[in-house]
């Protein structure tokens, strides 16, 4: 046994006890770190959780594609960032990389609450999806995140009631709910939520009181409750939030008083109630929240006076009690408050007149004071502030002067005084008020002459002075206020004629001068303010004639010019303003007839007054037209005839005075006119029918308006089967060209041009036509050319309907010249138009990537060219047949026109455009086509003809007999035209001496290719009877004096064999001559 002192002993207890001490202190260490590892080893399973729980809820969302953010939420399979939620849009996670925020707004995209997993996010502490377009219910498992401190789901579309559940969540310090269509009741449960610092749920369908519950809340900042249906009282309990600064419970079904405890509030700077039903008076407490600077209980049932403490609110800034029922006075420490911007009382019951302390509230912007009783004078002192916008004292019993001084620094932009007593001259302060927009001073005792009251006002736009004492004139600077809409100076005494400037104001839209002394004519230009819709002249001495202009006024509604001395007729331009619905034009003396335009009138509804006047003449049938008319005033004039039947179809008529003139026959039978008074038939010549104080009508009369009306009757069906058979022939006619021109021309050919295929064949389908080309030519073989010229190859072609045409195939030279455009278009139409029998027929043009082509009309018989130029064909077509040429064959010319289709600046002289032997020697240095050059070619064809010979000697000259019977076909041909020449001579002569004497002149006597031709023919005829009698001369044996006529053939000196068979011969075919060359020369 060993033995150990008592100070070995302490010391070992003492060790044993701090070596249980450290091992207890390590033991909690070991713990926490062993905790630590774990979870910092768990995050990689959480996070993948909450990433598919992310994925699963965007996949349940709608119209992805319009949102930015979202695409970003990818899980992918590599180390990428995109894996890893933390790194996601509006997803924030904590340190440990758990989801703890979400915050997305403005996604554009549309969901549900209820497919997102709330449980996969036991971390989370801010949710916030504003204006997500969420629908759908609340889920109550939102209760499952616990660590929750900010929820927001601010302006969504989600409905059903607020879910109890939410009480659970007591670490939220940010519950808002608002712009959504929750219903039910706020659920009491809230109250537990005493880390709330801001609770919202405004613009929802909430109903049920205000929960009791909610003065636990003593962390409460900001309470906001407004526009919903919540009703019954406030809660006292509200008074208990000390440390509330902003009160929303406005625009609900609220009743009761105001509770005092608000005196409580202390730290409150905004109170909204208005829009209530709240009652009583208001508490003195109220006067205590010293922080407050808006306050608002308009709109409410409030009675009482305002409380003198409001004097204690110097940081007030905004002040509204209208529409209420408060009376008694403005306490006068209401100019206490020097910070005060809006001061809103109108609609109230309050008297007394306005302290001039106002006048200290020199922050001021915005007064309005108007339906109350108010009495006495304005302060001057109103004058004084300087940043008023908006003065309203209307309608109430102010007197004496309005402030001069108002708007002395031109910043008042709304003065409306009107209905009340004031006196005194218009404020010196307004002249240069530009900043005025608007302005109403009517119905005053204001007097003074404002011929210079009033500046310019660039942005006013609405201006009324009635009904006060004015005078003077008015300023034409009214005509230079562009925005103006509206100028009423009715019932003054203003004098002087109507500013010529008025034409200018484009957006005037009332203008009302009557009652007063305004002379002169009604200017010619208010015709120009086209936005005019109201002019009331009436009740002056305006004289002269209605202005034509009137009629300018297009938007015109009322136009009043009654008792005023106006003459002359009614303008038949009234009848255009077809706006108008209030007419009175009565106690002039207008006179004439009434125009039949004022049955277009069809907008005529309110009134029609012509009384007064000097109309004469019957009442025009188109009266009836105005449908809609309640009231018709055609009293003290001078009308005749009988009533028209047409007014029976005025069912709208309810007031109808034709008294005091010369009408007879019966009334139409309406219930406007049966139930009329007696005096409104009064002095007239005969009327009957069935009204009060009118005799009973006859049959005959009776019988003659269902004549009348029978006949009318027949006249409209008749005009309307007229207009309907007219619209019908323009509608069809237009149709038939649209679809024949437009059709055809326009669209096909635009289109195919458009792919360089034009196909402008006229009249025919042009792509068709030219396949059957194509066709018919074996695309242009040489066995089908039948000639080459200058600018191109002809080709005969037989088309599939067995018809011949002739095809010029332009070389690609041409073919490149010309215009593709509607020009060019045209110009082939209209050459396909022209009709004569001495032009070859011209049907189109066709231009392809390949080939561009002319289609004529097919000559059989070729050209005399042609004929004369061959060896074997001129051989055979000796003398006897050449003359047979004029008996049987008929010219024409080809190519009429065509140059046109060509550029006028291009160029075709690389090939000589002609046939040679019979071109003008000078043709080929000039290159310039003139009329001799014409007189030349066709003396060859002449010499070619009566010779026989060309440039060589390619047949014998004709014998004796038949040079003869040439020589005789020319002269007998000569003699056409000179005789033809000379009758239409003296024809125009004749003509021309007539026109003279003042009878009508002639239109052109000869056409342009007539003028042309007899120019050509009288210009060469002496020539050719030169050659004509050389021609003569050299046939031996002929004696040209003896060949004046047909029977001088017989007495030539020829063989004693010709004698007698020749003059037989001769004599004969000069008879059938005779008819056939009158006929050739006639049409030529």
């Amino acid at each position: 046994m060993t033995c150990s002192s008592p100070i070995a002993f302490r010391r070992t207890i003492f060790f044993s006890l701090l070596a249980v001490l450290v091992l207890v202190l390590l033991l909690p260490v070991s713990t926490s770190s062993a905790y630590a590892l774990t979870s910092a080893t768990s995050p990689t399973t959480s996070v993948n959780e909450q990433a598919e729980a992310l994925l699963t809820w965007k996949a349940s969302l709608h119209n992805q594609t319009h949102s930015d953010l979202l695409p970003s939420w990818t899980l992918t399979t590599n180390s990428s960032s995109h894996s890893n939620p933390c790194n996601w849009v509006g997803i924030v996670c904590n340190q440990v990389g758990s989801v703890s925020q979400i915050k997305l707004w403005d996604m554009g995209v549309q969901g549900m609450l209820k497919s997102f997993n709330f449980t996969s996010f036991p971390d989370l502490v801010h949710l916030e999806l504003t204006n997500f377009t969420l629908f759908g219910i609340i889920p109550f498992q939102i209760s499952s995140l616990s660590k929750l401190r900010y929820l927001s789901l601010i302006d969504n579309q989600l409905y059903g009631e607020i879910p109890s559940e939410i009480s659970v969540l007591t670490s939220l310090q940010f519950l808002d709910f608002g712009g959504n269509h929750l219903s039910g009741y706020i659920p009491s449960g809230i109250g537990k939520l005493n880390h709330l610092t801001v609770l919202g749920v405004a613009f929802n369908d909430l109903t049920g009181s205000i929960p009791t519950s909610l003065g636990d809340l003593y962390n409460l900042t900001t309470l906001m409750l407004f526009s919903n249906a919540l009703s019954r009282y406030i809660p006292s309990e509200i008074g208990n939030l000390r440390n509330l600064s902003e009160l929303y419970l406005h625009n609900n079904s609220l009743t009761g008083s105001i509770p005092s405890t608000f005196g409580n509030l202390t730290k409150l700077t905004t109170l909204y109630l208005y829009m209530n039903s709240l009652s009583g008076h208001i508490p003195l407490e109220i006067g205590s929240l010293a922080y407050l600077v808006n306050l608002a209980l308009s709109t409410n049932l409030l009675t009482g006076s305002i409380p003198l403490s409001f004097g204690n609110l110097t940081n007030l800034a905004y002040l509204s009690l209208f529409g209420n029922q408060l009376y008694s006075i403005i306490p006068a420490s209401i100019g206490n408050l020097r910070k005060l911007e809006t001061l809103s009382l109108y609609e109230n019951q309050l008297s007394g007149i306005i302290p001039t302390s106002i006048g200290n509230l020199s922050k001021l912007n915005d007064l309005r004071l108007h339906g109350n009783q108010f009495s006495g004078s304005i302060p001057q002192e109103i004058g004084n502030l300087k940043v008023l916008v908006v003065l309203d004292i209307t309608d109430n019993n102010f007197s004496g002067n309005l402030p001069q001084q108002l708007c002395i620094d031109g910043s008042l932009v709304y003065l409306t005084a009107n209905n009340n007593s004031f006196t005194g001259p218009i404020p010196k302060g307004l002249r240069n008020c530009t900043s005025l927009l608007r302005v109403r001073l009517e119905n005053n005792q204001l007097n003074g002459n404002i011929s210079k009251a009033f500046g310019l006002y660039p942005h006013l736009n609405y201006m009324d002075l009635s009904n006060n004492k004015l005078f003077g004139e008015i300023s034409p600077n009214w005509g230079q206020c562009p925005n103006l809409t509206t100028l009423r100076m009715s019932r003054n005494e203003i004098t002087g004629s109507i500013p010529l400037e008025f034409g200018n104001s484009s957006q005037l839209q009332r203008l009302d001068l009557s009652s007063n002394q305004l002379i002169g004519e009604i200017p010619k230009e208010l015709g120009r303010m086209k936005a005019l819709s109201s002019l009331n002249l009436s009740h002056n001495q305006l004289s002269g004639r209605l202005p034509l202009e009137i009629g300018n006024l297009s938007s015109l509604e009322e136009l009043d010019l009654s008792v005023n001395d106006l003459i002359g007729p009614i303008p038949e331009q009234l009848g255009d303003c077809i706006k108008i619905i209030y007419l009175d034009l009565g106690n002039n003396r207008v006179n004439g007839s009434i125009p039949k335009q004022m049955g277009s009138l069809n907008s005529l509804q309110h009134l029609m007054d012509l009384s007064h006047n000097l109309f004469i003449g019957e009442i025009p049938s188109q009266i009836g037209q105005l449908q809609v008319l309640e009231k018709l005033n055609l009293s003290h004039n001078m009308l005749s005839g009988s009533i028209p039947s047409s007014l029976e179809n005025m069912l709208s008529l309810t007031s109808i005075d034709i008294s005091y003139n010369e009408l007879e026959g019966p009334i139409p039978q309406t219930k406007a006119f049966k139930d009329a008074p007696r005096d409104a038939f009064t002095n007239n010549k005969a009327l009957c029918g069935n009204a009060k104080g009118l005799p009973y009508c006859n049959s005959s009369m009776i019988k003659k308006r269902n004549a009348e009306k029978k006949h009318q009757f027949i006249i409209h069906i008749l005009l309307s089967i007229l207009s309907a058979i007219v619209l019908l022939s323009i509608v069809t006619g237009i149709a038939f060209v649209f679809h024949k021109k437009t059709k055809k021309i326009e669209t096909g050919q635009t289109e195919r041009a458009d792919r360089g295929d034009l196909l402008a064949v006229c009249n025919y389908d042009g792509r068709v036509l030219y396949e059957n080309i194509i066709e018919a030519t074996e695309n242009f073989d040489d066995k089908y050319c039948i000639g080459t010229g200058g600018y191109g190859s002809v080709y005969k072609a037989t088309l599939s309907t067995g018809q011949l045409v002739a095809v010029k195939k332009l070389h690609p030279l041409q073919d490149a010249d010309i215009f593709n455009n509607n020009h060019f278009t045209n110009e082939i139409c209209a050459l396909t138009e022209i009709r004569h029998r001495n032009i070859v027929k011209f049907y189109g043009f066709c231009s392809h990537a390949q080939h561009s082509f002319l289609v004529f009309g097919y000559l059989a018989r070729g050209s005399m060219a042609k004929i004369l130029g061959d060896a074997e064909q001129a051989t055979k077509f000796d003398w006897i047949k050449r003359i047979n040429v004029i008996k049987e064959y008929e010219a024409c010319v080809s190519d009429f026109g065509t140059a046109r289709l060509l550029r006028p600046d291009s160029s075709n002289w690389t090939s000589l455009a002609g046939t040679y032997g019979y071109l003008a020697p000078e043709f080929a240095y000039t290159m310039k086509v003139t009329e001799k050059c014409d007189v030349y070619s066709f003396g060859v064809i002449i010499m070619e003809t009566l010779m026989g010979r060309h440039p060589d000697q390619r047949i014998s000259p004709p014998t004796t007999e038949v040079a003869g019977a040439v020589v005789f076909t020319v002269k007998l041909a000569f003699t056409f035209i000179w005789r033809i020449y000379i009758g239409r001579s003296i024809a125009w002569r004749r003509s021309n001496q007539v026109g003279e004497k003042g009878q009508v002149k002639p239109a052109n006597f000869l056409d342009s290719h007539e003028k042309f031709l007899l120019g050509v023919a009288t210009k060469g005829v002496v020539k050719l009877f030169n050659v004509v009698n050389k021609a003569q001369n050299a046939q031996k044996g002929l004696n040209p004096s003896r060949f004046k006529d047909a029977k001088d053939v017989k007495d030539g000196s020829k063989s004693a064999k010709l004698k007698s068979k020749s003059a037989t011969k001769l004599k004969s075919k000069s008879a059938k001559f005779k008819s056939k060359s009158a006929k050739l020369f006639t049409r030529f």
